[in-house]
């Protein structure tokens, strides 16, 4: 099968190829699902388990990509809740070949149904920035109807799930960006917009949650903004800068088929928008990955037209 696979970890990006693949097997519990569309995040060569196993073992040439969207088309030894021709999607496992591939196989309790009205491009877009904006509002942040949300990167493709979850639960949004990307948050449900390189992030106010996708200065200045018993979460590692008088939380997306299928249900009733940037053919994967140009949402490649 024809996959996007790194072998030089020294390369990062630069190092992706196209190249011939065996077809995995699936193990107990396994899937395999025929990929139609697999989504891509940017950070995935810097993650250690990009390069290695979960016994820390090399496990390079590496097929890159954790976002899918396919057919099941055969299942593992004890093997539950699917059948093979159902269409799904989900997160592969951090530490396994991933979905930027004809095939992957997958666990299968990491799969949720995707529903016949929600395009195979759509479906692969939402599981990483659908459920790290859910598990980050309401699973870490506790949100609460009537509360003040600072949602940074509000136009970026995990930003506009927080948006538009966090507007949906009745909190008041504060978005965050660059200039250009007013226009964009605002559409997607923001009620203000912050422009980090011109406004100043104090005047905001006080807040009930930050959702930092920054770090560094700006997660600095929007600790500081926190109310007494609110918090801070970050997706973007250790929190360095935490509130005086609240709590402070960062986390790694979990797969979870109870809250993904939230997610695409809302998708389906039109509740909930997919921010997909640019579709490319794994053929045209490479250059489209490696592109220095800026994303305006999530990268899907489209596996099978």
């Amino acid at each position: 099968m024809k996959a996007i696979v790194v072998t030089d970890q020294s390369a990062g990006a630069a190092g992706m190829e196209l190249q011939d693949r065996p077809e995995p097997t699936a193990a107990i519990n396994d899937v395999i699902v025929q990929v139609h569309a697999a989504g891509f995040v940017s950070t995935e060569v810097e993650w250690p388990s990009t390069w290695t196993d979960r016994a820390g073992h090399d496990k390079a040439p590496s097929i890159l990509g954790h976002e899918v969207a396919g057919v099941v088309t055969a299942l593992g030894y004890g093997t539950t809740g699917l059948s093979v021709g159902q269409r799904v999607l989900g997160i592969a496992d951090w530490h396994r070949d991933g979905t930027l591939a004809e095939y992957v196989a997958v666990e299968s309790r990491n799969l949720a149904a995707l529903p016949g009205d929600v395009d195979f491009t759509t479906g692969a877009s939402l599981p990483i920035s659908g459920l790290t904006a859910w598990q980050g509002l309401f699973q870490h942040g506790r949100l609460q109807p009537g509360q003040a949300l600072l949602a940074h990167g509000a136009a970026g493709a995990v930003g506009t799930m927080v948006t538009q979850l966090a507007r949906e639960a009745g909190a008041w949004v504060i978005g965050t960006g660059r200039g250009a990307d007013r226009e964009k948050a605002l559409d997607f449900g923001a009620h203000e917009f912050v422009d980090l390189g011109n406004d100043e992030l104090a005047d905001v106010g006080n807040v009930d949650l930050v959702f930092d996708v920054i770090g560094g200065n700006v997660q600095k200045a929007s600790a500081a903004l926190v109310k007494t018993g609110g918090t801070l979460v970050s997706v973007v590692g250790p929190v360095e800068h935490r509130p005086a008088d609240g709590l402070s939380i960062d986390f790694v997306v979990e797969a979870d088929r109870v809250q993904l299928t939230e997610i695409v249900q809302r998708v389906q009733q039109e509740r909930l928008r997919a921010n997909i940037g640019r579709v490319a053919s794994l053929d045209d994967a490479v250059a489209t990955l490696t592109s220095t140009e800026r994303r305006e949402g999530k990268a899907v490649i489209a596996v099978r037209p």
